[in-house]
């Protein structure tokens, strides 16, 4: 149940039901689109969502799906049905073109993985496509629309007598035309032409009997006429009748063409109505995709959880004025299940309002709404709203008046599985008895149990949902600083209208506002100004905080891949101090082998001086030697440190010049404060250190890393160029780059693939689907390369 009957214009929902139109490829499309209508099955709408969902992963990441020649056949073929009739050639040309293209879509999903767009082929399971139709009406029409000269063998006949008589008469008018020009009858530059669509040839006026013949036409000033020669004119008249005995032949075709549709009328029909489907969920996706749309979870436990949604028209607005939309976080459940919004005019309260009827609105219409994929809606059976002027003269009512007839409906129809929308309750009348009007209508409503959003500027409807159960506030945020609402809406407490200050910013005379001041009493408007300020800087900070432990996480890393590269470097030291012991092993005894050679020959050699000086010149060289090996395998005494360290010890990041204060030990993981930067580290990489907070190694290390960070992110560019690359260097050098993304928090980048034959799109797309840190991924605008650059958008 849906109230009041232009509910759809007061959350503009037409405007989406147009947009979709534009989208339609057909009427059928169309058709569809006017049909839209609220539901509230729980399983229609799912499988609608799904369906969408689906056509949005096939204009996504899919293959090139058939999006042509959707034509409308029906009313042709409601026509023929009865006997004796036939169908238009140009009707033929269109069976045949939108047949082609059912065969096309049908032969798409029944290619495609046997676990993928489950819902949108159960709709090809229901179609008995006509295959010898197509084949029958691709013998008799062409691509061009022409009938085929084989279409049957009589046609084929008489046009190529048409095609020699022509001949008869080309020859015919040729002959004339150069005995005319000789005799010096035909005016100059003057050639053969068409006239009544036969050849003629131009003649002097007063020479239009010389040749004989038929006059078919003359010039405006009557010195030129224009002579069929006798010689062609009996030849075109009997073109005149094959071409009727043609057109005969062809009509007897399209009849027993007809004949051959006849008994598949039904089936075609049924064919022609899945094309319209699937013309009209290509439209939907299509639009989920223009409005960053996604399929919400449907919650079974009455909870609703918007996750950054976003009112879809404004999105678009905005977006054609390269403007930032602030998404919108809202929250209702079982034990709060009445929203009261409160805040500063203009601040976005009716906006809030209109956003959470249309999302709603158009889920429970089969569509995909522009939120986060982890939003939870639930499903009503009744939707109320209450917005806008809607006095009428006709029916003597004032403003009031239509909104206490409102009132009064949604408090005799409202149940558990309403949603009710109310604009600015209670205005319209003297304030304090429209508040009190406006209390007790939301009491009854709450004890109806029924779900529903409010936006007023009444306190005692603040106090209301403090002391009533089911009801909670929400304010829109306005900073008071910079004096202009943050369209920020926050959960818990109210908010003020700031009219004060509204009416400062627009210049309104400050000497009237000290008096409103004084009358209204200081102290209210102080305390709303320090409490909303309150809010903002605590969202500032909270924002602040974010990107902190964002650098905390990231530095974390880097130390962890440095230490990681150092433990690797001091495994390597160790071996090759292992090594080099060996080889100074063999070394000394290589040199006991020498000294004991030295002395026996010295002993062979029975003391001779100059044998001797010999052998102790040999003994000398290969002193020499050893001392330069044992050179070269010299290595640095390694410092052994086994200290126990706890909480509050001055620690060191072992073999860096990291150091800085241990905080907690967890396990095996220790969190350090490294100049106001925390750092989560293995404890088996830290040692304990004797340098103070403050020394220079500590400040240098920090500052190595960050420096390091900014030279990283100085080079990124946001895109890569990975067209001409072979399937493997292309991937490999995209892991590279996703990586050095992560690692800078990059939230979008953009890959240049180019468009070919789609094999190294396919492969990109395979691996980002495979990277939990990538969110979604898209095609660039048209106007920014298309389907030749895929935009990543990461978490």
């Amino acid at each position: 149940m849906i109230y009041p009957k232009n509910f759809e214009q007061k959350i503009g929902f037409d405007q989406i039901r147009e947009l979709l139109k534009d989208l339609c490829i057909s009427d059928m499309g169309i058709q569809f689109v006017d049909k839209i209508s609220f539901i509230s099955k729980p399983d229609l709408i799912q499988r609608l969502l799904d369906q969408v969902h689906e056509f949005v992963e096939i204009l996504t990441i899919g293959k090139s799906f058939p999006g042509h020649d959707f034509f409308d056949l029906r009313d042709e073929l409601q026509r023929v049905k009865t006997p004796g009739s036939y169908i238009e050639q140009e009707a033929l040309f269109d069976l045949k073109s939108s047949l082609r293209t059912i065969q096309e879509i049908l032969i798409y999903f029944k290619n495609s993985d046997s676990n993928k767009y489950t819902e949108l082929k159960k709709l090809t399971g229901q179609i008995e496509f006509p295959s010898e139709i197509l084949l029958k009406a691709e013998q008799i029409i062409d691509d061009k629309g022409d009938i085929r000269d084989n279409a049957s063998s009589r046609l084929a006949e008489i046009r190529k007598e048409i095609q020699q008589k022509q001949r008869k008469v080309n020859r015919e008018t040729k002959k004339a035309f150069e005995q005319a020009q000789k005799a010096g009858y035909i005016p100059e530059n003057s050639e053969i032409t068409i006239r009544n669509g036969r050849q003629v040839i131009p003649l002097k006026a007063a020479e239009k009997r010389s040749i004989g013949g038929f006059v078919h036409d003359e010039s405006s000033t009557g010195q030129t006429v224009f002579v069929e020669p006798a010689g062609s004119f009996e030849a075109n008249n009997e073109i005149r009748e094959l071409e009727n005995e043609e057109r005969r032949e062809i009509i007897k075709i399209l009849t027993l063409f007809t004949n051959t549709l006849r008994p598949f009328i039904e089936e075609l029909l049924a064919a022609y109505r899945f094309l319209g489907i699937i013309d009209f969920i290509r439209a939907k996706a299509l639009f989920s995709i223009k409005i960053n749309a996604h399929r919400p979870v449907i919650s079974a436990d009455e909870s609703m959880n918007f996750i950054d949604a976003v009112h879809p028209l404004l999105y678009l607005s905005h977006k054609a004025q390269k403007k930032d939309i602030v998404p919108l976080d809202l929250s209702l459940n079982i034990v709060n299940r009445i929203l009261i919004i409160s805040g500063p005019n203009a601040g976005g309260k009716s906006v809030c309002l209109k956003t959470v009827g249309l999302l709603q609105y158009m889920l429970q219409c089969g569509l995909l709404v522009p939120v986060s994929p982890n939003s939870e809606f639930t499903l009503f059976s009744r939707l109320f709203i209450d917005i806008g002027d809607e006095q009428s003269l006709e029916n003597d009512l004032s403003t009031y008046s239509s909104h206490l007839l409102n009132m009064k409906y949604f408090m005799k129809n409202a149940t558990n599985e309403t949603l009710f929308l109310i604009d600015e309750f209670g205005t319209g009348t003297e304030p304090q008895l429209g508040a009190s009007i406006a209390e007790a209508t939301l009491e009854e409503l709450n004890k109806k149990q029924a779900f529903g959003v409010i936006t007023t500027h009444y306190s005692n409807l603040k106090l209301a949902a403090e002391r009533l159960e089911g009801l909670q506030n929400g304010a829109m945020l306005f900073d008071t600083e910079k004096m202009q609402p943050l369209y920020i809406l926050k959960i818990g407490k109210p908010g003020s209208s700031f009219a004060f200050e509204i009416a400062k910013k627009i210049g309104f005379p400050s000497f009237v506002l000290q008096n409103a001041k004084k009358k209204s009493g200081g102290k209210h408007v102080r305390f709303d100004q320090q409490l909303q300020q309150l809010e903002t800087d605590k969202l500032a900070i909270d924002k602040k905080q974010k990107q902190l432990d964002s650098a905390d996480e990231t530095l974390s890393e880097i130390v962890e891949k440095y230490t990681s590269l150092l433990k690797d470097l001091s495994k390597s030291k160790k071996q090759l101090i292992e090594d080099a012991k060996k080889e100074a092993s063999a070394i000394i005894e290589d040199s006991n082998k020498a000294i004991e050679k030295t002395i026996r020959e010295i002993k062979e050699a029975q003391a001779n001086k100059e044998a001797t000086k010999i052998i102790r010149k040999k003994l000398e060289d290969k002193k020499v030697q050893l001392k330069k090996e044992n050179r070269e395998i010299e290595t640095p005494k390694l410092i052994e440190t086994g200290n126990e360290i706890q909480a509050g010890d001055f620690v060191s990041v072992i073999d860096t010049d990291i150091t800085g204060e241990l905080i907690v030990i967890e396990d095996d993981e220790a969190l350090i404060n490294v100049n106001d930067i925390k750092l989560r580290i293995s404890l088996d990489k830290l040692k304990k250190s004797l340098k103070k907070p403050g020394q220079k190694t500590k400040r240098s290390s920090s500052a190595s890393i960050i420096n390091e960070i900014n030279q990283k992110a100085a080079r990124f560019e946001l895109n890569i160029d990975l067209r001409g690359k072979r399937s493997e260097e292309a991937l490999y050098l995209l892991q590279k780059y996703i990586d050095e993304a992560l690692l800078l928090s990059m939230k979008e980048v953009s890959i240049l693939h180019g468009k070919g034959y789609g094999i190294l799109r396919d492969n990109i797309r395979e691996y980002l689907r495979s990277v939990d840190e990538v969110k979604h991924f898209e095609d660039a605008p048209l106007s920014m390369g298309g389907t030749g650059i895929t935009r990543v958008y990461f978490k």
